[in-house]
């Protein structure tokens, strides 16, 4: 856990020293273009940008740590509980996010790597990368054109809490979460189909085969959990881009999370409200990776790291 702890600092570090460098600063921010020298000052004084570097980071480091992230100056709200407020909305998008990206790409890279070299293979590959070649934005106003506007399947815009119903709350999420899960689900896909693929020549799938056990079975239960290690890897580190994305999605879309908070602070100059999202999106990063390390040794007990 040290090294977790060293990454944590590291971390809050630039963090702080990155918004730092940003120009401007946060007394001009809520002064004005007009202000006074002397009002300035004043403000300053107030919010401790008077003093030292090194002492303004250990106290926003000391407050973080016991999770208190400061308060905006110019809503007066605490950047945790706007987090707080904001954080379901952006936890439920990805969630359902993943889900759709993990229905479209299990399918289809079984498929395709059972099927290696085929004609099913290479086409399923080619849609992969016409997919990834389009932007978040312009494939949610294309799914916003087909699915909400002609179709009217889905609302195009708007968030319904899940208090409301959970089939209205997904129903209202399903054109941003898939907007993100198609980006998502190719990467997943050509993935698995090369997992898959290597898997399946390895000599105790010939040895299943040869106990007359069916394709199907011996995808699902000898081929797959051994070639999920990458995938569970990558959905890891995807996390940081599906944050991304969703900051772009929940502008699009018009969703109160946590990704629109962000925007709403870089463009207001709100650098308290900044700092911490940005923190927080960083350690829960930190954290989400962690709990990929842990599940390895759930799926394959050899990799314990008190075995060999």
């Amino acid at each position: 856990m040290v090294h977790v702890a060293l990454v944590l600092v590291g971390l809050s570090l630039a963090t702080f020293l990155m918004l730092e460098l940003l120009p401007g600063n946060l007394a001009d921010a809520l002064i004005g273009e007009n202000a006074r020298p002397e009002d300035i000052q004043r403000i300053e004084a107030q919010l401790g940008l008077d003093k030292p570097l090194h002492e303004r980071y250990l106290h926003w480091l000391g407050q973080a740590v016991q999770g208190d992230l400061g308060r905006s100056p110019l809503s007066g709200e605490a950047v945790a509980a706007a987090i707080g407020h904001r954080l379901p909305v952006s936890v439920q998008l990805m969630i359902y996010a993943q889900m759709l990206a993990l229905l479209i790409a299990l399918p289809l890279g079984v498929a395709a790597g059972y099927r290696e070299g085929s004609v099913l293979d290479r086409a399923l590959s080619s849609a992969a990368f016409g997919v990834l070649a389009v932007p978040h934005f312009v494939l949610g106003l294309v799914l916003i054109l087909l699915l909400a506007i002609w179709l009217g399947w889905f609302p195009a815009t708007g968030y319904v809490p899940m208090a409301e119903g959970i089939g209205a709350s997904l129903r209202s999420l399903t054109l941003p979460a898939l907007t993100l899960a198609l980006v998502e689900a190719p990467v997943y896909m050509r993935l698995l189909r090369s997992d898959i693929a290597g898997t399946l020549r390895e000599p105790y799938i010939s040895v299943a085969r040869a106990k007359g056990l069916s394709d199907v079975y011996i995808l699902f239960r000898h081929a797959l959990r051994p070639s999920s290690f990458s995938l569970i890897t990558v959905m890891g580190i995807n996390v940081g881009h599906l944050i991304g994305g969703a900051v772009i999605i929940e502008t699009l879309f018009a969703l109160p999370g946590v990704g629109r908070l962000l925007i709403e602070a870089i463009t207001l100059r709100d650098y308290v409200t900044l700092q911490g999202i940005v923190l927080f999106i960083g350690v829960a990063f930190v954290f989400v990776n962690l709990l990929v390390d842990a599940l390895y040794n759930l799926l394959d007990p050899r990799l314990n790291r008190h075995g060999k």
